[in-house]
């Protein structure tokens, strides 16, 4: 297996993702026409007027949070809220703010030790992309003709003649074998590194592209900035894009739906979890620090919706989420408690009152994010599994002398476990999420575990 050099700083890295529109209104008269009030029900037309001034006067929340990372859905003018459909690659939404407002955001955030990376749409555009239109207006005589698959002339919508992503025709497909293409879209990778000092790209659908694109797309962007992070948005199996040559990490829905399964829904005792997971984290070798890990997005439920507002649920996934090998990253507004089923609901509002907030899940958010960056090294862990019993789990997290036992339990209450501590001669310890201390003599012994709960020791 190919080690990929991967940027260093995703070792202290806890990312937050930002769905633009939805986070934050700082500036109401970039508000498009009719937008709807904050807070009401999503749809997939229409806005609610966050921008990226909301995000700037937001940035000491994320900074106390404990977030040292962002990654921003499209902000490119488009002509829908979410922005997949871009028509000007090298412009800002205007309804999102200015170039200048974009500059301040990276430096306040860089000044605050917070890295951005975006969201690069490059397998497909929107209608009003200008060589689309082109395309349209001139048909098989445009010098666009071989930017775009089209099946017949003259390009229309209804009926499509022409390719698409996923089927919706207000999202032409690019033909990125096409050099000159490829060209273009490199260009616009290195710009915005460029000229506004981003940290790197997440890839929307990147094998729809084509995959010498992204041989392309690494090495300009390396070169212009060698501690960018490059990740995919890989939903099944990563590893053809771990070999060095195109991704530093991809997103990693795999180990979400390991701990979906064993936290939330309870279709995973302990033995099947940690038998998936330890075979996961095998496969991905030491290429496991540049996984992202998540467990919600704009693409899905709310994590809070799956588990029907059980907190002890929420609580135990996020935990783990914070501790497991790759590079962790909160969903805006799950720290706060919010809810939502799939797309459109998951991409509601973010409430800004904290009276309105869960506060006892903030606080355990902004806990386990803490005890992250107090160890970074638990980015690049070996896992070793101690004990699996029904729902309770003992695993040791390790890398050099470094070690923490975590110890997970997702179904009923257990009772009298012991774990023998090798090579451990204090006569405590202190369990890092309750601060609460344990006394030892070379064994924990554990009289009572609770249902869906975390223990956490460094040893």
């Amino acid at each position: 297996m190919t080690i990929i050099n991967k940027p260093q700083w995703l070792n202290n890295a806890v990312f937050y993702q930002i769905f633009p529109d939805r986070f934050a209104n700082g500036d109401l008269s970039n508000d498009p026409q009719g937008v709807f009030p904050w807070g009401s029900q999503p749809d997939r037309e229409h806005f609610w007027g966050g921008d990226l001034r909301g995000i700037i006067q937001n940035l000491d929340y994320l900074q106390e949070l404990g977030i040292n990372a962002l990654y921003l859905n499209p902000i490119f003018k488009a002509g829908t809220n979410h922005r997949y459909d871009t028509f000007d690659y090298y412009e800002i939404d205007p309804v999102l703010g200015t170039k200048s407002d974009f500059k301040q955001l990276v430096e306040e955030s860089h000044h605050r030790g917070i890295r951005i990376i975006l969201d690069g749409v490059f397998n497909h555009c929107g209608l009003g992309f200008s060589p689309f239109l082109d395309l349209v207006e001139k048909g098989d005589a445009s010098p666009y003709r071989d930017w775009f698959f089209v099946d017949r002339f003259p390009v229309t919508t209804s009926p499509l003649s022409y390719q698409t992503c996923g089927g919706a025709e207000y999202l032409p497909k690019l033909n990125t074998a096409n050099q000159v293409v490829q060209d273009f879209f490199l260009d616009v990778a290195e710009y915005w590194i460029r000229e506004f000092n981003i940290d790197g790209w997440r890839l929307d659908v990147p094998w729809k592209a084509d995959f010498d694109f992204w041989k392309r797309f690494r090495t300009r962007v390396k070169q212009v900035r060698p501690d960018a992070y490059i990740v995919g948005e890989i939903w099944r199996d990563s590893l053809t894009w771990l070999d060095g040559t195109t991704c530093d990490g991809t997103m990693n829905y795999p180990l979400r739906e390991y701990l979906l399964d064993y936290c939330v829904h309870d279709h995973m005792d302990a033995e099947d979890f940690t038998y998936f997971l330890t075979r996961l984290l095998d496969d991905l070798g030491e290429n496991r620090g540049g996984q992202l890990n998540l467990i919600g997005s704009h693409d899905t439920a709310r994590v809070l919706e799956l588990a029907a507002g059980d907190r002890r649920k929420i609580k135990l996934i996020s935990g783990l989420q914070m501790l497991l090998p790759g590079v962790p990253m909160v969903y805006y507004g799950d720290e706060v408690g919010l809810r939502g089923a799939n797309d459109p609901d998951c991409r509601r509002c973010m409430p800004w009152e904290p009276e309105t907030w869960d506060q006892e899940l903030y606080a355990h958010y902004k806990k386990m994010i803490q005890i992250r960056r107090q160890h970074t090294w638990l980015s690049h862990a070996e896992v070793k599994v101690e004990k699996v019993l029904n729902g309770y789990l003992a695993l040791w997290l390790q890398s050099g002398a470094e070690r923490m036992l975590v110890i997970a339990n997702s179904r009923g209450a257990v009772r009298d476990q012991t774990i023998v501590l090798d090579g451990v001669v204090a006569n405590s310890l202190v369990e890092l999420i309750s601060e609460k201390h344990y006394n030892i003599d070379g064994n924990l012994k554990l009289d009572w575990i609770e249902e869906r709960s975390l223990l956490v020791f460094k040893v």
